[in-house]
């Protein structure tokens, strides 16, 4: 299948590509949980009243507005009850460090059409992050698969009009990242959905402390090993 490897081989390329771009993880360098009223970051002010972040009388809008120092930008971030700022450094020593990604072959035998177990209606899910807050998402059903004669669950959430999938299995904490991967597939269509574990990746926070990563339910752990995607950096 040389157009689908060289396919994967392109999606990878893509994906490091925007771990190093200058809005990629990379540059994340800095996360500062912010408490009513002023507050000093890294010889910035910012003034938090209730859930309204200001610096100099500017309204910072979560994840659009920037404030910028040197080489150092600054946007907010609501995880839950938490609100922070979360910095970017384009220098970052996690950029200037970085070796580039590694991952298993391409084996088109883990690109699994699985089936799908639809729900009537979508149901809410919890997933807890790396900061002990959770977040909430909805799931529309059950991919059902089979590796190595072990029939497989995975349940997906709802990002957009895609389906996000953070799952563990046997090479994680080994071959793969300890915490978790993500996979996004497309909506099921006649039955099923397909998953291409050749395109699963590590999270944000394999690269940066200061990302704030889900982690799996506990129906996405798997006992089989998916030996395919990324490996650990």
């Amino acid at each position: 299948m040389p157009e689908y490897i060289a396919s994967v081989l392109e999606w990878r390329q893509l994906r490091e590509e925007a771990l190093k771009a200058s809005d990629g993880w990379l540059t994340v360098a800095g996360l500062f949980w912010l408490e009513q009223g002023p507050n000093n970051v890294e010889g910035l002010l910012f003034l938090l009243s209730d859930t309204i972040v200001t610096h100099n009388g500017n309204v910072l809008r979560p994840d659009v507005d920037t404030v910028t120092l040197g080489q150092k930008t600054f946007f907010v971030i609501v995880r839950g009850p938490k609100i922070g700022l979360r910095m970017r450094d384009q220098q970052s020593v996690f950029l200037r460090d970085f070796k580039g990604l590694k991952w298993f072959p391409v084996n088109p035998d883990f690109r699994i059409i699985a089936h799908w177990i639809p729900y009537s209606e979508a149901q809410p899910r919890f997933l807890n992050t790396v900061i002990d807050v959770e977040e909430e998402y909805n799931s529309p059903g059950i991919a059902e698969f089979t590796v190595n004669g072990v029939t497989c669950q995975l349940e997906p959430v709802l990002s957009g009009t895609r389906l996000f999938i953070v799952f563990r299995d046997a090479t994680s904490g080994n071959a793969t990242y300890g915490a978790s991967r993500f996979l996004y597939a497309d909506a099921a269509m006649d039955g099923q959905v397909i998953l291409d574990f050749n395109k699963a990746y590590s999270p944000p926070c394999a690269f940066t402390p200061f990302a704030t990563c889900p982690l799996p339910l506990d129906r996405n752990r798997l006992i089989v090993a998916i030996e395919a995607g990324e490996l650990k950096p």
